[in-house]
């Protein structure tokens, strides 16, 4: 199971590397906009996720700034592989962010790969591929869910129709995307007055998002 209880790692990690401090924000500090691919291989097996992460603007400014090496106004995939580097040394400790269960049995995760970061338009974004340990093989039904229950991190997944696709899955195969409810407005202001180093209890409320392929 992912260790929730060490949320924070990830984003103090890539703050203390750029030297700075993490944004006095209310909760939540970070907001994430979510795509994911989940991959099949040719037996119909599902083999990994392919994840694509793109953070707020704030934050996206605390992260990049210092990295611009050349001085050209842009950054590239080499000034940005350090700190994909660190991204990834830090997500196994929340568990990706992702739990996954193949037929209800929950799966384990591989070494993740293929990690870059991009920016654009102000928006620095993470993609990576993150494999099951063991391919989820004659499955019916596979799922996955994608958040920070704690919310130090709100992910949402993008609105496209395909935000959330399975790629060479067998035919016949449906995805359905379950977003949570958004809070009410009592409960965005009790957070926002949170003191920024407290753990609010969320557990009476869905904050990650669930999307499950169903296949005949």
């Amino acid at each position: 199971m992912p260790r929730y209880s060490t949320l924070p790692t990830l984003f103090v990690a890539i703050s203390a590397w750029l030297g700075l401090a993490v944004p006095a924000l209310a909760h939540p500090h970070v907001f994430v906009t979510s795509r994911t691919e989940i991959l099949y291989d040719a037996s119909g097996a599902v083999k990994a996720l392919r994840h694509r992460w793109s953070f707020d603007e704030a934050y996206s400014a605390y992260m990049v700034q210092g990295l611009d090496k050349n001085g050209d106004g842009k950054l590239t995939s080499d000034e940005l592989a350090e700190l994909a580097k660190v991204n990834m040394e830090s997500l196994p400790d929340v568990g990706f962010f992702t739990i996954a269960k193949a037929n209800g049995k929950a799966q384990e995760f591989g070494t993740p790969s293929g990690e870059s970061l991009s920016y654009e338009n102000k928006i620095l974004t993470l993609t990576y591929t993150l494999p099951l340990k063991t391919p989820a093989t004659a499955n019916r039904s596979f799922g996955i869910e994608i958040g920070d229950p704690t919310y130090f991190v709100a992910f949402e997944i993008g609105e496209e129709a395909d935000a959330v696709a399975a790629r060479d899955a067998p035919k016949g195969c449906v995805v359905r995307v379950m977003r949570p409810p958004k809070l009410d407005a009592a409960t965005q202001q009790r957070l926002a007055q949170e003191d920024i180093t407290a753990t609010p209890d969320m557990s009476a409320y869905q904050v990650t998002t669930r999307a499950l392929v169903a296949c005949p």
